[in-house]
């Protein structure tokens, strides 16, 4: 018994030895590996993956890059990155830091891209979806992310028609689809609408994007129904990663001048022109200048630049602060930003105020949760020089009074033009906010139901408006004027998602449903007044004056929608997408179903995953995409669908009585939405170890039911009425072309080519094949195009125009008789051209070396023809200033293109168009990255200096200011005062496309 004792003690004293020398043999082994995952910029990768090859544990790398593992014994670290090539590193208890970089794999297969309501691999995407280039995000500065998109996306069309502060950019993706409806693209912020809430991509930083998708073709649209006819942009904004808490700041100062812009004569010139004028239609007038104000000055030598005087030094700055971080259940991003414009125009100006906060919680194994909240602030305040105005003053003309007023009429008696500078003792207040937010929970289902999540998602918007101004003495209002005008949008969005991701051997099968509910309420109200005592009060007691008014309007609109979508795959070849979407309204008629159905499908052929393409080694990637499918336009406006009456105010029997009258809208209850159905071909390729790759698109599309006004019989009191009746097609080419010219250690060049056709063409408008002259819509012809006579030419001295023009004199427009009846009538207008380019490109380069990246970026816009109102210069019987650079014909030069100053254009009204293509250096970028060795001393995580040039130069053939800006004639709109509104359509707001240099800083805080 003693001895089985002793010996049952003995080993179990050997067995605790080993088993704690076995522990203390672990516990020295088990070390920490630190990193940092780098591109070939040496740019930090946050986000990428760090897994221990052989076991399900890693980590991801955080905001600069870093990471940190804990490993039990040498192992080997699998390091990747969406659209980077893996990397693997060996790493044991000598070899605890590492630095790894990822190159870019060409193919982006694995790449994940928003697709709505949703994630896929770019492999299994079958409908056309283009990702903005991530470098055009996050080294741009621009105010509004369109800018940084325009030019990169094949198919999606952005242009800047005015030069004003805080302008967001035009947008259309292939094409309008519409002729009287909206053509604008659907915008989605983070799976919430941004699109007919009230807001603005301006409402959005562009320094918290981190992603910014177009959805084109049908298969990719139709999941949002009546709202997917004009192309989805779908923004994604940043999010925080696992790692301790991030600072970032990155912050740009710069400067404005105009572009381009014609001078007006200076003051002999002015006076040359004046004596011309006076020879062509006044010989025996002497005067050597109009007017008698400008007679002292002209004798007297002094000239007054106006062009300067209402002019200035743009300038921009801009400061953004972020951090995030966050561990493995919590996850955040916090940012603040502030915007400073300029304008290069006195008055104009813009200021933004943004902060956004985005939160994302495991809150357990199977529920997450997260919100998305920001805060918009622009204001757009002050009143505004003209500088339409400015262009047409005289230069003898008197710009202040003795008492150093501004002068009302600088070139009395002349009334035609006030000074230019009264819209800056106007007071003027336009603001807007936006304050929007969403949030999510979703559960994840385990056992038999893996795969199976369920969403929610809930987004509200809250844009208030305010617009205030008030117009006095000084800006030539005698009785001063006052106006106050509000409004107020609030809209929300329900969404209950449910979606199935499951594998089974080489099966694949991806299922989304959506129930939706959207809801949008508008409410505005205005007041204005005249007749005040004097400009002290302004606008804050309107009912000072003698004679206020009041209005007010409300709205309500609400849609319910339904959607589910398959996704199916096998073994990555072959790659099937179906989608139903039915969409119910509030604005359609009372007489039709209010409900719509948009089916789409579409296929995928992975061919490079054949097995009889293994062999071949010239070619990456090659898939082929096909789609075909129904989606709609919203179009019909609140309310369109009934007849309005207006109020009226009527005396009866000594008192005033307010009754209702028959309005001009008659109402249509049987309004529907446009309908777009269209088919898309698409080929994604890479050859050459994906040097070079890209995708080419073909698509084909008519949308019907278009919205028109169709006229009725004189005896029903109306002239027309909105009805669901025409037709138009869009067919074109969209090509993506992305090429790796060299790529050495040191220097690198990359190069990107977009390009893309549209072919917008008429198919029918009311049902009878007719054109419609008088508002310029031919069948088979764009929907915009130039219906005017051909210019051939300028009437010379001597030669005889009693044939074809016997109205005309020498010095006018000679126009081709194109009809060949011998005489110049209307019937000799012939289509010269449309106002949309046929075709569009965009051409990127950039170069690396070692630490310096240089980005050009070349864009261009063809076959487009535009009005030019520069050319169309209103003479004012020779009273008003012309630009330099537009010449007049006289008896001595025999000019042959620019007319005489005599020349009243009313006899053949004429547009004065032109072609407008041009190609433009629309911006470069120099930037340079600090190494992290020296970095690393000063405690930071990231350091790039950058400066940053945009719309360097355009070539092309346009006489004017540019051939992309918006001008409006000179006299149109408002005359000299402030206007009412941010960018009304009239020549007071007319403004130049700017030239901007910026520098800049990102600095990142370890």
């Amino acid at each position: 018994m003693n001895f089985t004792h002793s010996f049952g003690r003995l080993l179990a004293i050997a067995v605790f030895f080993l088993l704690s020398s076995s522990q203390l043999t672990f516990a020295q082994a088990s070390f920490t590996v630190k990193g940092k995952v780098v591109d070939e910029k040496n740019q930090p990768l946050p986000g990428a993956s760090v897994q221990i090859s052989g076991q399900n544990k890693g980590v991801t790398t955080d905001v600069n890059g870093a990471f940190s593992i804990k490993l039990e014994s040498a192992s080997t670290l699998n390091i990747s990155f969406v659209g980077m090539a893996t990397q693997t590193v060996s790493v044991s208890s000598g070899k605890t830091n590492v630095t790894v970089v990822l190159k870019d794999n060409g193919k982006n297969l694995n790449e994940v891209v928003v697709v709505g309501y949703g994630t896929q691999r770019r492999a299994d995407v079958v409908g056309s979806v283009t990702s903005v280039p991530k470098a055009r995000l996050s080294e741009l500065p621009t105010t509004n992310v369109l800018q940084a998109v325009e030019g990169t996306v094949a198919g999606l069309t952005i242009s800047t028609p005015s030069g004003i502060p805080g302008t967001q950019p035009s947008a259309s993706v292939r094409g309008r689809n519409s002729i009287s409806a909206s053509s604008d693209p659907y915008v989605v912020v983070d799976g919430i609408p941004l699109s007919k809430t009230g807001g603005s991509l301006n409402d959005i930083n562009p320094n918290d994007i981190a992603s910014v998708e177009v959805l084109k073709d049908p298969s990719a649209v139709a999941i949002y129904g009546t709202n997917g006819a004009n192309g989805v942009i779908l923004v994604t904004t940043k999010h925080g990663v696992t790692g301790k808490p991030v600072l970032r700041y990155s912050g740009s100062v710069g400067y404005d001048n105009i572009a381009h812009i014609l001078r007006p004569r200076d003051g002999a010139e002015y006076a040359q022109k004046y004596k011309d004028y006076l020879a062509q239609n006044d010989p025996k007038n002497t005067n050597v200048v109009p007017n008698n104000i400008e007679l002292t000055n002209y004798n007297a030598g002094i000239q007054t630049d106006w062009l300067k005087e209402v002019t200035q030094q743009g300038a921009y700055q801009d400061h953004n602060l972020s951090v995030s971080g966050g561990s493995e259940n919590v996850k955040y991003y916090l940012s603040g930003d502030y915007l400073d414009q300029k304008g290069v125009v006195k008055g104009y100006q813009y200021k933004r105020i943004t902060v956004r906060s985005n939160l994302d919680v495991n809150a357990t194994d199977f529920l997450t949760l997260g919100s998305n909240i920001y805060y918009a602030n622009n204001n757009y305040d002050g009143g505004r020089a003209n500088l339409v105005f400015a262009q047409a003053m005289s230069p003898y003309g008197q710009e202040y009074n003795a008492d150093g007023t501004y002068r009302i009429y600088p070139m009395a008696p002349e009334q035609l033009y006030t000074n230019p500078l009264l819209g800056l003792t106007t007071t003027a207040l336009r603001r807007s906010v936006n304050l929007g937010g969403n949030g999510f929970a979703e559960v994840k289902l385990g056992g038999v139901l893996q795969g199976l999540k369920y969403r929610l998602n809930a987004g509200y918007n809250f844009v208030p408006t305010r617009n205030d101004g008030y117009t006095g003495r000084a800006a030539n209002n005698l009785v001063g004027n006052g106006y106050a005008n509000n409004t107020e949008t609030n809209t929300y969005t329900l969404e209950n998602l449910l979606t199935y991701n499951r594998n089974f051997g080489k099966h694949h099968i991806d299922f989304t449903g959506l129930y939706s509910q959207q809801e949008s309420s508008y409410l505005s109200s205005g007041a204005s007044s005249s007749g005040f005592v004097n400009d002290v009060i302004t606008f804050y007691n309107l009912g000072a004056g003698t004679t206020p008014s009041v209005s007010s309007y409300a709205s309500h609109r609400a849609l319910r929608s339904q959607m589910g979508r398959l996704n199916y795959s096998y073994d990555s070849r072959y790659l099937l997408n179906f989608t139903v979407r039915r969409d119910g309204s509030s604005v359609f008629g009372g007489n039709t179903d209010k409900y719509g159905w948009f089916p789409v499908g579409g296929f995928g052929w992975n061919i490079s995953n054949e097995k009889f393409m293994q062999d071949v080694h010239l070619i990456d990637n090659l898939k082929l995409r096909a789609s075909y499918g129904r989606t709609g336009n919203e179009a019909v406006g609140v309310y369109q669908t009934i007849g309005v009456d207006n109020a009226v105010r009527y005396p009866f029997e000594g008192a005033v009585y307010t009754g209702a009258l028959a309005g001009t809208q008659l109402g249509n209850s049987n309004l529907h939405w446009e309908t777009k159905t269209g088919v898309n071909v698409g080929l994604d390729f890479g050859i050459l170890h994906n040097r070079i790759n890209g995708s080419i698109d073909y698509y084909n599309a008519r949308t019907t039911g278009l919205l028109l006004n169709r006229a009725l019989p004189a005896a029903s009191g109306y002239v027309n009425v909105l009805d669901n009746i025409g037709k138009i097609s869009n067919k074109g080419l969209d090509i993506t072309l992305n090429t790796k010219n060299i790529d050495s250690k040191d220097f690198r060049w990359e190069s990107t080519i977009v390009f893309s056709t549209v072919k917008n063409k008429i198919i029918d408008l009311y049902g009878n094949q007719q054109s419609d002259i008088g508002n310029g819509w031919f069948i088979g012809q764009p929907i915009s195009v130039i219906y005017d006579y051909k210019k051939i030419g300028i009437w010379q001295t001597g030669e005889d125009v009693s044939k074809s023009d016997p109205t005309a004199k020498p010095g006018d427009i000679k126009f081709q008789d194109t009809n060949g009846d011998g005489k110049i009538t209307a019937d000799d207008k012939v289509i010269q051209g449309q106002t949309t380019p046929k075709w569009t490109g965009g051409f990127t380069n950039t170069f690396h070396y070692k630490n310096i990246s240089l980005s050009v970026f070349i864009q261009t816009a063809q076959g487009q023809m535009r009005y030019n109102t520069d050319l169309n210069t209103i003479e004012a019987q020779g009273r008003a200033n012309t630009p330099a650079a537009i010449g007049y014909w006289t008896p001595t030069n025999g000019e042959n293109f620019f007319n005489s100053l005599s020349y009243t254009n009313t006899n053949h009204p004429y547009g004065y168009e032109q072609d407008a293509s041009y190609t433009r250096i629309k911006d470069v970028t120099l930037s340079y990255t600090f190494p992290q060795r020296y970095l690393d001393k000063l405690h930071l995580g990231g350091l790039t200096v950058f400066a940053s040039g945009r719309n360097l130069h355009t070539y092309t053939k346009w006489i004017g200011t540019d051939p992309e800006v918006t001008l409006y004639t000179r006299g149109s709109g408002g005359g000299g005062t402030a206007n009412d509104s941010n960018f009304s359509n009239n020549s007071d707001n007319n403004y130049p496309l700017t030239r901007t240099i910026v520098f800049g800083v990102n600095i990142s805080l370890k």
